[in-house]
């Protein structure tokens, strides 16, 4: 049997994997890095490299975001008094990875580094409306500040692949809400998209995969990604149309989730028996022709006996009918 990692990459190559890859079965593991976004923020509070404070509660599994109360450059026009890049001079860069080999299983899990999320670092810095009222308001200052925060982000990924080769680079930018992106697919290449392109082309031609989070409906981008040659996304929300991205695309770009985790589906109240239906349907949907990875989370503690119960279901579903999908049908 194939390793959890070379089944995943063998899905990014847009083959049909042995089995079908699963959060069940972990496949990456990721390089941890300071000097970049958090993505949670366990004490409660974190700044970063730039100065941002982001917060976090238990309400929101301590995922980190930046404090709306304080916001690092009030004026776009002046952002060059407010944002400085971060002096990495004297930065051990070969220790800092080395330290988190221990962490890594090379040989059974692909390792991912992440990055590239200009949207989010923007509202990091002005506030969400802040950044909006920019883009129409003042688009030259706007790109201004992201082309120089682009040249430190560039330089930690350079660092990062010198120094960890790495499997896959993770792109990541929440730009969309559930229902709506927060803006036309014509701001996103005039804005975001010429940044990330050089991350896409650096990993590239270090013989990485590109990969996508991006939450909300965001299903507007799919046909630049497809141009770009990112080959999966994540967590791929049901606001997006699942199905007809799947009879467009096929597997050229893998659904990593595709669970509805904000309706009935996503709570410890749903019945059992619905439950195991809507796991069917949902993998009789998304799987036939690979890209796709199960990844069914349910809303609540983990501890929650409700929670627990159905986590157990979810994961009974998994070994008994999904891995071995693509050998069964």
């Amino acid at each position: 049997m194939l390793t959890p990692k070379e089944n995943y990459l063998r899905m990014l190559e847009r083959e049909i994997p042995e089995y079908v890859p699963s959060f069940y079965d972990p496949y990456s593991d990721h390089v941890a890095e300071e000097l970049l976004t958090p993505v949670s923020a366990p004490e409660g509070t974190y700044i970063t490299s730039f100065g941002v404070e982001y917060i976090a509660c238990e309400s929101m599994n301590m995922g980190a975001m930046p404090n709306p109360n304080k916001i690092l450059c009030p004026d776009i026009t002046r952002w060059d008094q407010y944002i400085k890049k971060p002096d990495v001079s004297g930065r051990d860069w070969e220790s800092y990875y080395k330290a988190q080999e221990k962490n890594w299983d090379r040989t059974n899990r692909a390792l991912n580094v992440g990055g590239g999320d200009y949207w989010l670092t923007a509202v990091s810095f002005l506030g969400f409306e802040g950044t909006m009222m920019a883009m129409y308001e003042e688009p030259e200052c706007l790109k201004a500040m992201l082309e120089y925060v682009s040249e430190f982000y560039i330089e930690v990924l350079k660092k990062q692949i010198y120094y960890t080769k790495p499997d896959i680079l993770g792109l990541m930018d929440d730009d969309a809400a559930y229902q709506m992106p927060f803006f036309s697919l014509e701001m996103h290449r005039e804005f975001f998209k010429p940044l990330q392109q050089m991350h896409i082309d650096i990993a590239h031609e270090s013989g990485m995969f590109v990969t996508r989070h991006d939450c909300g409906k965001c299903e507007q981008l799919i046909p630049d990604w497809i141009e770009q040659d990112i080959r999966s996304w994540s967590p791929a929300q049901t606001s997006n149309d699942l199905k007809g991205i799947k009879a467009k695309y096929g597997n050229k770009i893998a659904i990593e989730g595709g669970w509805d985790n904000q309706g009935e589906l996503g709570f410890p109240t749903v019945a059992i028996p619905r439950l195991k239906d809507a796991l069917a349907e949902y993998v009789d949907t998304l799987a036939p022709g690979g890209g796709f990875v199960y990844m069914v989370m349910l809303n609540g503690a983990p501890t929650d006996p409700e929670v627990a119960e159905r986590n157990a279901v979810i994961k009974d579903f998994y070994e008994d009918y999904v891995r071995n999908y693509y050998k069964n049908h």
